[in-house]
């Protein structure tokens, strides 16, 4: 009813939504070359949400791609009518997606590594992609329970017609293990991340 009086006044909505998804498999390490990537040029792009908004299309078709492994999955978020409240539940979200373990946009340095050291890295059989959104309006496929494949898949695919529609009005991606080399075994995972659902 609320929702219906807000919309009657003419306020704007702004929805907060952050989704969780866990994918395993040795084959899913190069998804982190791919959020490594999309990291450098979102720091590169010094805040240009156009900008970040084509690394986030990005990184959900590359997720879209990998669905055979995906594990498991979260989702949570409100509905604001004020801008202020949402921007500060977006620093809420992020605050608490870069203390979860080895969550962040580290970014690999060539230059430290000594040409004469073969590079041997552990290859993580977890990864956790936290994906955090503001956008303006109603998406029905976004506000719902995405702990099924066919509902996340619809969701992805919402976050990226919104880049295209120009709605999106805050950009976050964390993830776990932060780069090649760095390992997200089970019991970090349960540890970390309970609230993932098996899809």
């Amino acid at each position: 009813m609320r929702d219906r009086f807000q919309q009657l006044s003419g306020k704007t909505r702004f929805v907060v939504c952050r989704i969780f998804l866990h994918l395993a498999g040795r084959e899913v390490a190069p998804l982190l070359g791919v959020l490594n990537q999309a990291g450098q040029r979102a720091i590169a792009a010094e805040g240009d949400l156009d900008a970040l908004g084509e690394e986030l299309v990005t990184i959900c078709d590359h997720l879209l791609e990998y669905e055979s492994y995906w594990q498991s999955a979260a989702n949570e978020g409100d509905v604001f009518w004020d801008e202020g409240e949402a921007g500060d539940y977006v620093t809420e979200l992020f605050t608490d997606s870069a203390q979860r373990y080895g969550s962040g946009a580290e970014l690999l340095d060539s230059d430290t590594e000594d040409a004469e050291t073969p590079l041997i890295l552990p290859i993580t059989q977890n990864l956790v992609v936290m994906i955090t959104v503001a956008y303006e309006g109603e998406v029905p496929t976004l506000e719902t329970d995405l702990t099924n494949a066919s509902a996340l898949r619809m969701g992805l695919k919402s976050i990226i017609n919104l880049h295209h529609n120009e709605k999106l009005r805050a950009i976050q991606v964390h993830f776990s293990p932060a780069q090649l080399g760095d390992e997200l075994t089970y019991d970090e995972l349960l540890q970390h991340y309970p609230e993932l659902v098996p899809l």
